[in-house]
């Protein structure tokens, strides 16, 4: 009787131990298909759908700071271009100007309006001049917030009878500002003036 008592005994303990390592065993792999799959929501929430002619391309999000130094940049570079491509069409150049101060401060605003009460978009709409801007190169300094900038430039100042090309540099701060339809990169150029502007050559047409 102590012997079948022993083997019931024996037998209910290894059963325990079987349902212990059943139950570690099944937690165990919850464990990792919870982390597996909270990992897949995680790279899924990184991918962005844009419809595009009917068709779902995908791009990926990422974290802002990785993307300073380009967003920074091409700001930068759609500032100079509304700024200084201008033709002989006053509709034309109100609405490069008009883009371009949506990027700026006032700093950029006073340059205009001091070109304007010299007269000099006046004076490319009746010379029928067309103005060209070709951005070579930005330094970029992320070290230190606002963030310093320098761009290096060449004009092409096309008139009827030459074509002058023009080096510009110019410089200034950026900060943050709210993203809008206006404003995609979410800049603000600050305290922006010119160093340098001044002919390369000219050529006659």
């Amino acid at each position: 009787m102590f012997l079948r008592a022993r083997n019931y005994e024996t037998a209910f303990q290894h059963i325990r131990l079987v349902c212990i390592l059943s139950i570690l065993a099944n937690l165990c792999f919850t464990g990792v298909i919870t982390w597996r799959a909270m990992g897949a929501v995680e790279r899924a929430g990184d991918r962005v759908y844009v419809l595009a002619s009917g068709k779902a391309l995908q791009a990926l999000a990422s974290d802002r700071r990785e993307n300073i130094p380009v967003e920074a940049r091409d700001h930068i570079r759609s500032f100079h271009h509304a700024f200084f491509t201008l033709d002989p069409d006053e509709k034309v150049i109100n609405t490069n100007i008009t883009s371009a101060l949506y990027l700026a401060d006032g700093s950029a605003k006073r340059l205009y309006d001091d070109l304007k009460e010299t007269g000099y978009y006046a004076g490319i709409i009746s010379g029928n001049i067309s103005q060209e801007i070709t951005v070579d190169s930005i330094t970029l300094d992320t070290r230190a917030y606002p963030y310093f900038f320098r761009c290096y430039a060449t004009q092409k100042v096309i008139r009827t009878t030459s074509l002058v090309t023009r080096s510009l540099v110019t410089q200034g701060w950026l900060r943050y500002t709210s993203r809008s339809d206006n404003n995609p990169h979410g800049f603000l150029i600050e305290d922006w003036s010119t160093l340098e502007n001044k002919d390369l050559s000219t050529q006659t047409r």
